[in-house]
């Protein structure tokens, strides 16, 4: 009997808890027909090859994986009783060890380490992505599933444990704990959702964050352009179900090391933060984790600082002498060195400090269609009306919610997807949306309704997967256009509003006529 691992889409907002299936098989049925016939999972009845891994792109010279590779399983390997434990874990980076592979994950990596670098309170976002329902003793036949969060559906995903080695040594992800192989397959896994092993080369924190969460993502730009309370915001994202990494400036050359020890062009996740006592004075930190497992920040409240010298020894127990990629460094430093900050949570309840104030989402599905709904932007006049268009009632703020810091009350997302089976093949539309002031209007809006209008807000466009934006809306009827920067570009996409607000969105039928029109 051969079963052959595949992804399977959950069309429902929550995790696919009651959807484990393969090829319309249920996956408990697959496991059991496995253990009564004492069988391991084989995901492929032949030896991997470069279309499955992608190596082609990044293996030099091939032979040397024709020659010398193959794909044990983790108990081949090692005596391995578990697939997941809940304690912290830092993983080494392949490149660092060999020559085999170009170095372009390590935006998948450092979400790995936002995932797994969180307690007890964000427990249920690991259960989510990794059900811990899962071991190499009991109940093992090589079968190993994981959740993902694409483009609006959470997916499930079934792999086999052969991975992908070179003299027994781990070509890709590889962990510090000898016995810790479920980052292996949790990469595995989400290669087989991208397409291959070389479609994680090269990408952004955000993307995973997201596919690891399916909430909101946030976006803040750092240097001058961040805002003055957000060390505020982030002490308050680490205290509840958040994942956050940042990224650096690209420097020179590829993952240029600075001279203060910071990676150029090199994605970090952010495991913490900290208020600390300098003679008498306080100090902002920031807690940062590095996915190689080393090269660390060299400069103020490094491991070797003598900045630690001037705290009291309660606070003295956040220094770590450890060259595990994982430093502390202060928050002017943080905004300095870092080009932007991602925060990717469930809710973002945690930006008021009401207690009363609850977010609220919803999400809506569309397409721009080449010569039908793809206007482009509002460049494009003639035909920026045929876009898609979705219509906005926000209701009246509740009294016991605050306004503060920044006041917004309206977060917009515009994620866009190709539907192209490799993640490389995928090149990304310039995307953005406008958001117009409406007055009782029904019906999609004609041309001639933005002749004269100038949009209330708007996010301007950008090459990316997702691009978000917060804004401050007053109560009543808004109109959100979201395109493309060109006329003419097909794509799927997901809109997802998240207010302060009893808010009711809703897509505009194309069918219906404005009152207005002629």
């Amino acid at each position: 009997m051969h079963f052959q691992g595949t992804s399977v889409a959950a069309n429902h907002r929550g995790p696919p808890h009651n959807r484990k299936q393969i090829n319309n098989i249920p996956l408990g049925l697959v496991l059991s027909c496995l253990l009564l016939l004492s069988l391991l999972l084989l995901s492929s009845g032949a030896p991997p090859q470069d279309s499955q891994t992608g190596v082609a792109l990044t293996l030099t010279p091939l032979d040397s994986l024709h020659s010398h590779g193959s794909r044990p399983r983790p108990a081949r390997l090692i005596n391995v009783q578990y697939i997941v434990t809940f304690a912290f874990v830092c993983f080494l980076y392949s490149i660092c060890q060999n020559s085999y592979l170009c170095s372009g994950n390590c935006w998948f990596l450092a979400s790995i380490g936002a995932l797994t670098s969180t307690d007890e309170k964000t427990k249920d976002l690991i259960n989510q992505v990794i059900p811990a329902d899962q071991s190499f003793s009991k109940n093992y036949a090589g079968i190993f599933h994981f959740r993902f969060w694409r483009f609006g559906k959470w997916i499930e995903v079934v792999v086999d444990d052969l991975l992908p080695t070179i003299d027994d040594d781990l070509i890709f992800v590889d962990s510090k704990t000898s016995k810790e192989f479920w980052p292996a397959l949790l990469e595995k896994a989400y290669a087989k959702v991208c397409g291959s092993y070389a479609d994680l080369d090269g990408g952004f924190i955000s993307e995973a964050l997201m596919d690891f969460t399916g909430g909101v993502h946030m976006e803040f730009v750092l240097n001058d352009e961040a805002p003055a309370y957000l060390w505020n915001i982030m002490d308050r994202a680490a205290k509840s179900q958040t994942l956050m990494g940042c990224d650096t400036y690209q420097g020179e050359s590829r993952e240029a090391v600075s001279s203060e020890g910071i990676v150029g062009g090199h994605a970090y996740t952010v495991t913490g933060v900290s208020k600390v006592m300098s003679k008498r004075n306080p100090v902002h930190l920031v807690r940062v984790l590095n996915p190689w497992g080393d090269t660390e920040w060299k400069g103020d409240w490094s491991d070797e600082s003598s900045l630690w010298d001037t705290v009291s020894r309660e606070d003295r127990k956040w220094r770590e002498k450890l060259d595990n990629g994982e430093f502390w460094i202060s928050m002017t430093n943080f905004t300095k060195n870092f080009e932007t900050l991602d925060i990717c949570c469930l809710c973002p309840d945690f930006l008021d400090r009401s207690p009363g104030c609850h977010w609220k989402s919803q999400r809506n599905f569309g397409k721009w269609i080449a010569g039908t709904t793809a206007g482009g932007s509002m460049n494009n006049i003639e035909t920026f009306w045929k876009n898609p268009q979705f219509r906005v009632r926000i209701e009246e703020l509740s009294e016991d919610i605050t306004h503060e810091e920044g006041a917004e009350n309206m977060l917009v997302s515009l994620m866009q997807n190709h539907e192209k089976r490799h993640r490389r093949s995928q090149k990304n539309y310039s995307i953005g949306f406008y958001i117009f002031k409406v007055r009782g209007e029904s019906g999609k809006f004609s041309a001639e309704f933005f002749n004269d209008k100038t949009p209330v807000a708007k996010k301007s466009f950008h090459n990316l997967r997702e691009v978000t934006e917060f804004f401050w809306l007053e109560p009543g009827e808004y109109m959100i256009v979201p395109c493309t920067k060109n006329p003419g570009e097909t794509a799927s996409f997901v809109l997802s509003i998240f207010s302060k607000h009893e808010t009711h969105f809703e897509y505009i039928d194309e069918t219906e006529e404005n009152e207005d029109d002629p």
